[in-house]
């Protein structure tokens, strides 16, 4: 049985690291004011950011798909760890070491799964770089001297060399105590006829890393005419590697990425390599598939999908290269960023651009992107014989759509009176009007239903998330009328007992469960007493996992978390005057509510009610009338 992290060194893993530094190695973190933090949320698609992390309170937690939770969370969830493993990871990036009990710390043993597999991967990572000084790695020397890297290229990319032999690999991680399950699970191994043997022999090796710089796969490039294997060999999928999700260099590409709001996608290791060293920081590549989906989720979380971000793609000027560029086009609309396409001179590509013509030339590629949009236009028109009338009509008509898709309705006019242009039709206001009627279509279709209704409407036109009416879905507990002022102010106030409590102790801690009309956040305000109240809470950077501790459920522990993210409703930072507002009104919704209960009873109760009966719940109804007076002239000081 696998030993148990000591409880102190896990609170110490938490503490020692921030949750913003984690989260913003998977996505681009804006300022959301009060001391928050928003990006796009990595659960699920949106368009706009509202997902939010609290620094301070070392919690996220996202108004669209209701996500939420602490560092440890973030990571179990995102990257599908256990518990283990999210505390080993962490612990090995603050560089703790972690005590385990019943029975001593056994490496091999008692690791998760996914961090076994990860010190596999960096354990070879280290291995090829080594390989790549010796005797018999002279030809991959070679090989990157002739494309113009030196040893410090090398060195910056983490290239290395796989021994020609068949198990070097094999035997040196068993030495370092990975089974030979391990080594076959992560793919830097296969079996043989005798036992396992290395994957990759006699290969120049580049790690391949995902977005918080983890080697998770190798890329290997053959090297000699012998080696029957195709020219480049990845890693196969395994627990950690799906080449569908991952993009070589994104791990030192993310933060120029996030600054720039540019992304340059080339098509091979080696044009990353020269791109970065020719000033091109921004550029990736996919690992042996076609650009997709998973690499779009990817980029689009590093954009913030801001209107003025550019995704430019490189291909080679030959069929080969359009027709990835049309295949990338397809998925245009995916994304909020503009995309462009650099089509390499002569059919080079980055890597041979920089050898024959510097680093410049590289740059200069770049720069003289060409909108995906008109490279697709030109195609789509180029189909089609332009001599004839029939021949206009029907590029027309084939164009058309690709123009009426454009997002930006400046750019979609221009590129409407640029195609009459392009087809010889000299009446361009007839191409324009055609681009808006369809355009206009597409958007009906969209409001009135179809494939895409939802995705569509589910970003059109809705308030900003932390602001809508939101009633709790399904598990997470009973919906709420938040259009209700008392159901308001009560998840005010209590964002502010989480928040600020030192804005709203003592007072907070003297209110009853019954002056929370909303049956969740009653159970919130009780759990805020269990773990010692505002008065406990302020300046104490465990208060708010405390109150989440005293939950009962998952449901409840959401909630809190959700409540200690949102951002209050102030444009300016809270004060005590803003608290009093919200103590008040809380004080005076609850008085309302029973004056409005007791009204009901005297009806109940008629004329011929007991006299001492109804002279006391007519005493209370005065008593509470002229509290609920009193708080609405003196406020706060009616408490």
């Amino acid at each position: 049985m696998a030993g148990r992290i000591n409880d102190d060194d896990v609170k110490a893993v938490r503490d020692a690291v921030p949750i913003d530094a984690v989260v913003s190695e998977y996505l681009q973190l804006r300022n959301a004011g009060g001391g928050n933090l928003k990006g796009l949320c990595p659960f699920h698609d949106e368009k706009s950011p509202s997902f939010h992390v609290s620094p301070a309170k070392g919690l996220y937690h996202c108004f669209g798909c209701q996500e939420g939770g602490d560092t440890v969370d973030f990571i179990m969830k995102l990257d599908h760890l256990s518990f283990a493993e999210t505390i080993e990871r962490l612990a090995s990036q603050a560089g703790i070491t972690l005590r385990y009990e019943e029975g001593g710390y056994t490496p091999g043993r008692q690791q998760g799964e996914r961090t076994r597999l990860v010190e596999a991967h960096k354990a070879a990572a280290q291995f090829y770089v080594e390989q790549l000084d010796g005797p018999e790695a002279e030809i991959a020397r070679k090989f990157l001297a002739e494309r113009g890297f030196d040893q410090a290229a090398a060195q910056h990319f983490g290239v290395g060399y796989s021994p020609a032999g068949w198990d070097h690999l094999t035997r040196f991680l068993r030495g370092r105590g990975f089974s030979d399950q391990e080594l076959v699970l992560s793919g830097l191994s296969q079996e043989g006829r005798r036992g396992p043997i290395d994957r990759f022999r006699g290969r120049l090796m580049w790690p391949i890393r995902d977005i918080a710089g983890e080697v998770v796969g190798f890329g290997a490039r053959k090297l000699r005419d012998d080696d029957n294997g195709p020219k480049y060999l990845n890693t196969p999928e395994t627990p950690l590697y799906r080449k569908s999700q991952v993009l070589y260099g994104i791990d030192l590409a993310k933060k120029e990425i996030a600054k720039t709001n540019r992304a340059v996608v080339v098509e091979g290791y080696t044009d990353v390599m020269a791109c970065h060293l020719a000033g091109v920081t921004t550029a990736i590549a996919t690992c042996g598939t076609s650009f997709g989906e998973g690499h779009i989720k990817i980029l689009r979380r590093l954009l913030m999908d801001n209107a003025g971000s550019e995704v430019v793609f490189t291909f080679d000027g030959d069929a080969a290269g359009q027709k990835a560029a049309l295949r990338a086009f397809e998925d245009d609309q995916k994304f909020a960023a503009e995309t462009s396409i650099a089509i390499t001179p002569g059919g080079m590509d980055p890597c041979d651009l920089r050898l024959a013509k510097g680093d410049a030339a590289v740059a200069d590629l770049v720069e003289a992107r060409t909108p995906l949009f008109e490279f697709a236009l030109r195609h789509v028109v180029s189909r089609h014989n332009l001599d004839t009338t029939v021949g206009r009509a029907a590029a027309l008509d084939e164009a058309a759509p690709i123009v009426a898709n454009i997002k930006n309705s400046s750019i979609q006019h221009e590129s409407a009176v640029q195609l009459a242009g392009m087809l010889g039709i000299l009446d361009t206001q007839f191409v324009v009007k055609r681009v808006s009627q369809l355009a206009r279509w597409a958007r009906e279709r969209g409001r009135d239903g179809g494939p895409d209704q939802g995705r569509r409407q589910q970003h059109r036109g809705r308030p900003p998330a932390a602001e809508q009416a939101r009633p709790t879905p399904g598990p997470r507990g009973p919906a709420l009328n938040l259009r209700s002022p008392a159901h308001r102010v009560e998840r005010e106030l209590l964002k502010l007992a989480l928040q600020r409590p030192d804005l709203v102790s003592p007072a907070f801690d003297a209110y009853g469960a019954d002056e929370f009309t909303a049956p969740p956040y009653a159970v919130v305000r009780q759990c805020i007493e269990d773990a010692g109240g505002t008065a406990a809470g302020a300046n104490d950077s465990a208060y708010v996992p405390r109150v989440r501790e005293a939950a009962p459920d998952d449901t409840v522990r959401a909630m809190v978390t959700e409540l200690a993210v949102e951002p209050l409703h102030t444009r300016r930072d809270p004060d005590e005057a803003y608290a009093g507002v919200q103590l008040v009104a809380v004080r005076l919704a609850a008085v309302n509510h029973r004056v409005t209960e007791i009204r009901g009873t005297l009806q109940r109760l008629g004329p011929r009610a007991d006299p001492e009966h109804l002279a006391a719940v007519q005493n209370e109804l005065w008593v509470l009338q002229q509290y609920g007076q009193s708080l609405r002239e003196r406020g706060y000081a009616a408490l």
